[in-house]
């Protein structure tokens, strides 16, 4: 296992750095804070989507960071996606246009659907009125015309099952380059990572450490007995050796923080490896999808009527 896992090649030819700085519940005030520390550490990915809400604070950070010749735009891999009530054809240029705006850049690296569902344009949140039937084949045209234009060098997916990537798949002129998904020790995607290697899709787990500082869903990832013992005996974290652990099972890793000492720990993953023994221990961790998206389900105003079947089958 080589030391260093620096970059993934994606099946467009470009090189996405396997290290991102995630900015989900990044508070605004900190998250360009935290951006601007990320990429004094060594940090060439930044993760984004237009529903967080703190792309503009992004964009300012970024700016600043190019014209102070701290690091040049080419040099960036940034990563943002279409929300939810952008899918028709007509709003998806839209949407990246505002992004685009918002970051203050004429191109995105990677542009992903960030859920395999669609919500009416114009809501907001997830109440069972606003959900509204996807139609996945046609929003991937538009998705593939922002590729043609190279106003996004790459287009992909999240949240998307095994089922829903292959179905894609069979229909897309532009195959996704990375699908990004829920990914840690405790929910390794097993059946979607294999099948992502036979298609050429590179898999990006969020929440590699299986969102400790989250509201929305409680994991304790980081202290299963097999993480806390390889850290251990390797005189890491329980973090480092969640994210070397991605790194090695071939997926790049999106940890979110802002705090400098965190975003300096969660980047020290170059340079050492798990060994073969240790590494072995983890396909013995209890596997629990912690990102259920149950706000998408409902009996009579959603497409999908349980969990299982949004996800199908795969929880």
């Amino acid at each position: 296992m080589s030391d260093d896992i620096r970059f993934f090649q994606l099946n467009t030819g470009a090189k996405m750095p396997s290290v991102g700085l995630g900015t989900w519940q990044s508070d605004p005030g900190l998250v360009g804070q935290a951006v601007a520390i990320a990429i004094k550490v060594g940090y060439r990915h930044i993760d984004c989507a237009q529903v967080y809400g703190n792309e503009e604070e992004i964009g300012f950070v970024l700016k600043k960071m190019f014209e102070d010749g701290i690091v040049k735009r080419e040099d960036l891999w940034i990563t943002s996606k279409l929300w939810c009530t952008d899918h028709a054809p007509e709003d998806v240029p839209e949407a990246l246009n505002r992004t685009l705006k918002d970051l203050q850049l004429d191109y995105v690296d990677l542009y992903l659907i960030h859920w395999p569902m669609r919500t009416k344009k114009g809501s907001v949140g997830f109440k069972p009125e606003n959900l509204a039937q996807p139609d996945i084949p046609s929003t991937w045209r538009a998705m593939e015309a922002l590729y043609d234009s190279g106003k996004a060098r790459a287009i992909g997916v999240s949240n998307f099952s095994t089922k829903k990537l292959g179905d894609l798949l069979e229909v897309a002129r532009v195959p996704p380059a990375v699908i990004q998904v829920e990914c840690h020790p405790s929910w390794q995607q097993t059946k979607l990572h294999a099948f992502c290697k036979s298609k050429g899709v590179h898999l990006t787990g969020f929440s590699p450490l299986g969102s400790p500082g989250t509201t929305w869903f409680k994991g304790d990832v980081l202290k299963h007995p097999v993480l806390t013992m390889a850290a251990e005996k390797l005189g890491k974290s329980p973090a480092q050796v969640a994210l070397r652990w991605g790194l090695q099972m071939g997926h790049s890793v999106l940890p979110k923080s802002t705090s400098e000492s965190r975003i300096k720990e969660n980047f020290d993953v170059f340079g050492w490896s798990i060994p073969e023994d240790l590494f072995a221990k983890f396909s013995e961790i209890e596997q629990a999808r912690l990102m259920t998206a149950s706000f998408f389900v409902h009996d009579t105003l959603s497409p999908y009527k349980t969990v299982e079947e949004f996800w199908d089958g795969e929880i």
